[in-house]
């Protein structure tokens, strides 16, 4: 059921996180403490640390590894201004998006995993994320924290149910360090 753009009382999100440029676990400490003190959301739990490979367009351009985490939050804020908290976080730290730099290293990610049980499909922001299914690193993540959600169409199937068809075979491995806990500022 699709739900509008405009809804502002608390809805769950999952949120994934990731980063293979610089200090890797202080992006990941940076979004999740910012996050957490941003107006309108609300931070609930997050996964261990996880280090993949990246994943390349062209295999002969390889990528330092990943750090990749899932937060679950609480917020009131619209699925387009969550949207516009992730992109200001990521500016803060370093992060420049262009159309062409899909593929590119990136100081800190944060992609909306899910909202609900939103579906659209807007260019700027298609929910559930379209490639989720097809990425170990963040099912193995988002399995630890919530095995039983349902992802809405065009999934309609559980985390757990797509973990173990994801036909992602990437190592994706537990890092001996967590997040650190988000505190108020």
């Amino acid at each position: 059921m699709a739900e509008s753009f405009e809804k502002t009382q608390k809805t769950s999100a999952m949120l994934s996180l990731g980063s293979n440029q610089g200090d890797r676990l202080a992006h990941l400490d940076f979004a999740v403490v910012s996050l957490a003190n941003y107006p309108g959301i609300e931070f609930v739990r997050a996964s261990s640390v996880y280090e993949t490979t990246a994943h390349v367009l062209n295999p002969d351009e390889p990528q330092p590894d990943f750090l990749n985490a899932t937060l679950q939050v609480m917020t009131s804020l619209t699925p387009r201004q969550l949207l516009g908290a992730c992109l200001t976080i990521e500016q803060k730290r370093g992060r420049k998006r262009s159309p062409n730099a899909r593929w590119q290293p990136r100081t800190l990610d944060i992609d909306i995993l899910t909202y609900g049980d939103l579906c659209s499909n807007e260019a700027a922001l298609t929910l559930p994320h379209p490639r989720l299914a097809e990425r170990r690193f963040v099912l193995q993540p988002l399995f630890e924290i919530a095995p039983d959600l349902k992802i809405p169409a065009p999934f309609d199937q559980s985390v757990q149910y797509l973990l173990e068809h994801c036909a992602d075979n990437a190592p994706v491995d537990v890092f001996p360090e967590r997040l650190a806990e988000p505190r108020k500022e």
